[in-house]
């Protein structure tokens, strides 16, 4: 039963989710990847199962055999090329781990930041993401995504950094060593 959990949350069929979570399928059930339920659903963005199978039980801090949480997934979908902010939220409610690290110590903020997914990189900050964690290289979520140039995330990500208090006119180094960096920033915020 909790296989087929598996394939009505691919299927997206909300219906189907609810009676097998009725009958006694197991949330947390993990197929040969490692994968649950509810990271299905939150890499799909499907906010209706992602919150039915956390009203269930499901674990929101489960990790894959890489390591991916539901929360990584939800941060963004390769497939779709998007992700999901609102599911990030939930996840994020529910207790999910905004700091959570899969390979090479990238961290959600990171994910979301380097595909350019505003809406969940605010979503992580305002969470309280640590925007002045680094990677395995030392590098930080801004750090990677100004070789991207997605102006919007590296301006919320400078505004975060500032209000961290680190940013410009501190002295801390801020950008890989020997990188030439062309910065994109907002005037300062009028109180």
């Amino acid at each position: 039963m909790s296989a087929e959990l598996h394939e009505a949350v691919r299927a997206g069929d909300v219906d189907c989710v609810r009676k097998l979570l009725v009958a006694g399928a197991d949330c947390n059930f993990c197929d040969g990847d490692g994968l649950t339920a509810l990271m299905l659903a939150a890499y799909a963005g499907n906010l209706p199962t992602v919150t039915m199978l956390i009203e269930g039980g499901a674990e929101v801090n489960a990790a894959d055999k890489q390591g991916w949480t539901p929360l990584m997934k939800a941060a963004h979908n390769t497939e779709m090329d998007r992700g999901f902010p609102d599911v990030v939220q939930i996840l994020i409610d529910a207790g999910a781990n905004v700091e959570a690290a899969i390979s090479y110590g990238i961290r959600p903020l990171m994910l979301a930041a380097g595909y350019g997914e505003t809406a969940v990189v605010e979503t992580l900050l305002k969470a309280g993401a640590d925007v002045m964690a680094r990677n395995d290289g030392g590098l930080t979520a801004l750090m990677m995504v100004k070789q991207k140039h997605y102006v919007d995330v590296i301006n919320m990500l400078h505004e975060a950094e500032r209000d961290a208090g680190v940013g410009e006119g501190s002295c801390s180094a801020k950008n890989e060593p020997g990188s030439h960096v062309v910065t994109f920033l907002k005037p300062a915020r009028k109180n």
